[in-house]
């Protein structure tokens, strides 16, 4: 919520990482491309079986926020005050919210209609990291499919997409 930068630390990012594994072994998530971003995380997925993938991200964004508020309050919870509170602040707009809101609501899905459209898309997500600053090629960003496109391997498998 709010672009706070909850995944700044990667022990967080590993949250979504591992969340997103289970899926893709348990749930039929199939992961095209995506890339883990400090305040969000963008993603070409499909659902493949009985979820679909409104329902896999619902359930991927509820647990990824148990787990990350857990672990702002268990972990150094003094430095993370701040960001607790504001998602506790956030929560409070929302009745169906009981304490905190860690996630937006909806997923900003896109049909992707073309291959270009998809390239589009891909190379947005995977030149995210250098707009941010955090690396300065795509391929340097060790939470991103980035690498999965120069024949290396990814924290999570890849299914690439060939355009």
């Amino acid at each position: 919520m709010e672009w706070i930068k909850v995944l700044s630390d990667d022990s967080f990012k590993m949250i979504i990482n591992d969340a997103v594994k289970y899926y893709q072994q348990h749930k039929g998530l199939v992961v095209y491309a995506y890339c883990i971003m400090p305040n969000h995380v963008h993603m070409i997925i499909q659902a493949v079986g009985k979820y679909s993938v409104s329902e896999i991200l619902r359930d991927l964004k509820k647990f990824t926020s148990v787990s990350i508020i857990k672990k702002l309050e268990n972990e150094r919870p003094d430095d993370y005050q701040v960001i607790l509170d504001k998602f506790m602040e956030v929560g409070k707009k929302f009745k169906r919210i009981t304490k905190y809101k860690v996630w937006q609501d909806g997923n900003r899905a896109k049909l992707l209609y073309s291959n270009k459209f998809i390239l589009e898309k891909l190379n947005y997500i995977h030149n995210n990291p250098v707009e941010y600053g955090l690396c300065d090629v795509p391929w340097h960003y060790k939470f991103s499919s980035a690498t999965n496109y120069v024949e290396s391997k990814s924290i999570l498998d890849v299914t690439l997409l060939s355009i």
